[in-house]
């Protein structure tokens, strides 16, 4: 059955969930309600008690983003509710509303990513800076300078263009992917200092950018040629984090058996352990070829 204030419904309910001792608050007495009292709500809001009384009776069903954000606060509302808590006030969802600065990975989400030691994985966000990654990962990206902006990574970073086999297409599809997250938000101020300071230091970033290509990557096939194990042909799997919007899992593999699966292999091992003595035990007994020793690999051979 439907309701005639969704809106004052669902914000009795946030109230009752919401424990004194959550915000901070002493129980203080007794209480005819469990959770919050509406003054206090108000208090903490930095509203009116009348006002906040008037939403919760439906007289009220237009707040400002300023009032919702202030809501949020107070209830500690994770992003789907935050969206719902948006819609039955009649605005945007909070998802086409600008990030904050920081963004967190939730933590269940870091476990996963520590969990897979067998494929590099990482988190990022619409502006692809990378706001977690996995041991893996770093292993893939060693060579690079630049790690914290999948942008900047590609574009800015020297090493970018060798360890791509082919730089320009891989350029041109993160330009892409960029310029499909920015429809979401196109006046958030990260957006313009990150697309002012690469146009800055790279004319293949103005042009690919100013072709207003548009990809949403799914599934795709990567080839790299990384310093230290050599070529590496994964497939890139990328998921939507739904908790948080914005935020982007993606999980590089390699075919089961290939050459690039045993490359892997030998990239996490020499990762998580310096090599001493023999390198052969590295992969299963068998010393790796010489293109798949880092230079100081190779050093010790000598």
């Amino acid at each position: 059955m439907g309701t005639v204030n969704a809106l004052g419904d669902f914000l009795r309910a946030r109230r009752a969930a919401v424990s004194p001792l959550d915000v901070g608050l002493p129980p203080g007495g007794l209480r005819r309600t469990p959770g919050l009292r509406r003054e206090e709500v108000a208090a903490l809001a930095g509203i009116s008690t009348q006002y906040y009384v008037r939403l919760e009776q439906g007289r009220e069903r237009s707040p400002s983003p300023q009032i919702l954000e202030a809501l949020v606060s107070v209830f500690g509302l994770d992003a789907p509710a935050i969206n719902h808590m948006y819609l039955l006030a009649g605005r945007a969802p909070a998802t086409l509303r600008p990030e904050k600065d920081q963004e967190a990975v939730a933590p269940g989400l870091q476990r996963l990513l520590q969990m897979w030691t067998g494929q590099p994985a990482m988190v990022l966000d619409r502006w692809h800076n990378v706001l977690a990654r996995n041991a893996l990962s770093e292993a893939l990206t060693s060579g690079f300078t630049i790690t914290g902006n999948y942008v900047r990574t590609t574009f800015l970073d020297p090493v970018a263009r060798s360890f791509h086999v082919d730089w320009h297409k891989a350029a041109r599809a993160v330009a892409a992917s960029l310029r499909a997250t920015a429809g979401t938000a196109p006046n958030d101020p990260r957006l313009t200092r990150l697309v002012r300071e690469v146009s800055a230091a790279s004319p293949d970033f103005r042009r690919y950018w100013a072709d207003h290509e548009i990809f949403e990557k799914g599934s795709d096939i990567c080839d790299f040629s990384h310093p230290v194990v050599g070529s590496l042909e994964l497939v890139v799997e990328t998921f939507t984090v739904d908790r948080d919007p914005g935020q982007r899992l993606i999980v590089y593999y390699a075919e089961p058996g290939s050459p690039s699966a045993d490359a892997l292999a030998l990239l996490g091992s020499v990762h998580a352990e310096p090599v001493s003595g023999e390198v052969g035990r590295l992969v299963g007994g068998t010393a790796p070829s010489a293109k798949f020793l880092s230079p100081w690999q190779k050093n010790g051979r000598q």
